[in-house]
């Protein structure tokens, strides 16, 4: 991110190195005085100068070349101008059926590669269909309705539930905002944020008041300010990125070369040879020696190795299209099957990005929770002894003290889901749990309230059948929120007996170690017809137990981790998920074949010099918390052991890092690579 002011600032704020601290470091007054903005927003005339100045707020096209271009540059290898000279030279002795299936080879083999390529370029120009189309302004102190493109640094913007953001902007003020960055980050819930500002080292998935464009705000509403446009953004920087870049050879297209430049030294080296001999030898006439040797050079040019390697990649590229997997080139379809690491990505395409109840642990004992994401299929199975009591209760406050709602989903066995993901997941969990729609039907809500990140529960007061008298009050949330409010939770026989602080904290660093997210329920009778405030949840609660959750591991990526370890190629997982998170999804996927895996964080990517990153790079596993530069740094030094690397993710974060040469930075020298393709799962978020 460019973390330097768009607009001249006013009173800089310095950090302790000196340097001005970037804008996410900084308070929401500094942060408006930096931006020469205000609360009530620019007016028209401030926008006007500053449009003038930064230009629009999108992100610019990247160059392209003339299509005739294009398709010359599938002309330009060795073999095929070996192939078009033995076609001109067919055209000279009139043989002209071998002439046409020469030029309809060169002319086949450019116009698939064209477009092929095409195609995969569309693909990848969906980066810039990620920005808003629309925008909600404070214009000279009112608010207004104006196209994004119009935004400039400085403005003033609000945004609530289900709105695309528009530009880079520093959250100013917010009511339970939460914002899906996952397309930035790859991380598999919705970030909370608040205007406090953060560390100025935080990474991108840390910047909690920043507000990136083209992320999807999935909760609450907040407002403010613009301080980066267009290509100053952080998916322009990712635009940017990715059209930087210059293709590398594939390893069949250096042996092509290679080949191709041996048969042409050969072919001119015997020619010339039998110039000699022919003529100086045995005294031949320059016309028959002439055409003598064009028959030679012609006979030895391979002229059906082009066609038959064209040939065979067009049908990898089919095959590859059959699989939902685009190829940018067609020579990439060989650089796969060369392949000696793959990164990818975690959330979407090792996971579902669909949180899952995994473990339920009451008072009296422990669950197993079976089913998938969204699925319908699933149970629970008690580890040892049961509590049948303490589940219908876990249940209860979970499936009541929700927002999400479940529906039919398009496919068959699956539930369509309004709300928050892991709301959802603790539906689907009290459904499989034995409480539904039905159940939940004979209890009505009186009184709520909704979570906010800054307390970090939900509460609900509900009237039904489970309390004699009165109502009951419900409650969910981080686990050591609640335990500060419970005074009690059950025994062994059942009974009423008090809180047990120690176990329930060991019982949730237990289910964390996991990688899990853990979720605390507890409840207390109230008195009927009453409010509910924040003093109501103080004291007094029972826990009833925790649900541990996670984003899960596709099966189908289990079993092609398990076929690439077998064919002797490497795994490595690169997100931008908390460290933990991702050893654990690591140690389900073996990435390190029944070891554990090892892990770093983006924090250690930056503190190692390239030559140390490539020193230790083929050891580790995981690679967390990431940025796209990170990405691209990891795929550069896997490439100088000579790796070659194919990229794969389902998000823009993962553009960069598609193994392609670029310019030398920071003084390094280049290490040599091949280029992968990047394949673009079926109903990929």
């Amino acid at each position: 991110m460019n973390d330097s002011p768009t607009a001249n600032p006013t009173g800089p704020t310095v950090d302790a190195s000196g340097s001005e601290a970037p804008i996410y470091a900084v308070t929401t007054d500094t942060a408006l005085g930096r931006l020469n903005s205000r609360d009530i927003g620019l007016s028209a005339a401030e926008a006007g100068a500053a449009a003038e100045k930064y230009g629009p707020n999108k992100l610019p096209e990247a160059k392209q070349k003339p299509e005739i271009i294009k398709f010359l540059a599938h002309f330009n290898d060795i073999l095929i101008y070996i192939l078009l000279v033995a076609g001109i030279v067919k055209a000279i002795f009139q043989d002209w059926v071998d002439f046409w299936v020469i030029i309809a080879v060169a002319f086949g083999n450019a116009l698939i590669g064209y477009i092929q390529e095409g195609q995969a370029e569309k693909a990848l120009d969906g980066i810039r269909g990620m920005l808003s189309l629309h925008a909600m302004v404070k214009r000279d102190g009112s608010w207004q309705d104006v196209e994004s493109e119009s935004l400039v640094p400085g403005d003033v913007v609000r945004f609530g539930a289900g709105d695309k953001i528009p530009a880079d902007i520093r959250i100013l003020d917010a009511q339970r905002l939460k914002i899906d960055e996952s397309m930035l980050t790859g991380e598999s819930e919705p970030a909370s944020k608040t205007p406090s500002e953060v560390e100025p080292g935080a990474g991108i998935g840390d910047r909690t008041n920043i507000a990136h464009s083209g992320t999807v705000v999935t909760q609450g509403s907040g407002y403010g300010v613009v301080y980066a446009t267009g290509r100053d953004t952080e998916i322009g920087h990712i635009q940017a990125m990715v059209d930087d870049v210059d293709s590398l050879k594939t390893p069949l297209t250096q042996q092509m070369d290679k080949l191709g430049t041996q048969f042409a030294i050969g072919i001119v080296g015997v020619s010339a040879l039998l110039m000699i001999l022919g003529r100086f030898v045995h005294d031949m006439a320059p016309e028959a020696l002439l055409t003598d040797v064009l028959s030679f050079a012609v006979a030895a040019v391979p002229e059906g190795l082009p066609a038959l390697v064209t040939i065979t990649l067009a049908l990898g590229v089919q095959k590859m299209a059959r699989h939902k997997a685009i190829t940018r080139k067609m020579g990439a379809v060989e650089a796969l099957g060369a392949v000696t690491t793959i990164c990818s990505d975690k959330t979407g395409t090792l996971t579902r990005n669909e949180m899952t109840a995994r473990v339920a642990r009451t008072p009296r004992a422990t669950y197993d929770v079976t089913g998938d994401g969204f699925v319908k299929e699933g149970e629970l199975t008690a580890r040892a002894s049961s509590d049948e009591d303490g589940l219908r209760d876990l249940a209860r406050i979970n499936a009541l003290c929700n927002d999400a709602v479940l529906g039919e989903g398009e496919e068959a066995g699956m539930w369509s889901v309004i709300g928050e993901p892991t709301e959802a997941a603790l539906v689907i969990f009290s459904h499989k749990a034995g409480f539904g729609a039905a159940e939940a039907e004979a209890y009505q809500r009186t009184a709520v309230i909704p979570f906010d990140s800054a307390y970090k529960y939900m509460a609900v007061r509900v009237a039904g059948p489970v309390v004699a008298t009165g109502e009951e009050l419900l409650m969910k949330g981080a686990p050591d929120v609640l335990f500060a409010r419970c005074s009690s939770q059950r025994d062994a026989q059942g009974r009423l007996v008090d809180f047990d602080l120690g176990y329930w904290e060991s019982e949730v660093a237990a289910l964390a170690s996991q990688g899990m997210r853990v979720l605390a329920s507890a409840r207390k009778s109230v008195p009927e017809h009453g409010g509910l405030d924040h003093a109501d949840v103080e004291t007094g609660l029972e826990l009833v137990g925790l649900v541990g959750l996670i984003d899960p591991p596709r099966a189908e990526a289990i079993e092609a981790i398990k076929s690439c370890h077998a064919a002797g190629i490497s795994v490595k997982m690169i997100t931008g998920d908390h460290v933990e998170t991702a050893k654990a999804i690591g140690r389900q996927l073996d990435l390190r074949q029944g070891q554990e895996p090892v892990a770093i964080t983006g924090a250690d990517i930056e503190a190692m010099s390239r030559v140390d990153l490539a020193e230790r790079v083929v050891g580790i596993d995981v690679f967390a918390r990431t940025s796209p530069e990170h990405k691209i740094r990891i795929v550069d030094a896997l490439q100088s052991h000579d790796q070659v690397v194919a990229m794969t993710g389902d998000g823009a974060n993962d553009a960069p890092a598609n193994p392609r040469r670029r310019g030398h930075r920071d003084g390094d020298q280049g290490h040599r690579g091949h280029e992968g393709s990047r394949g673009h799962r079926a109903g990929g978020r």
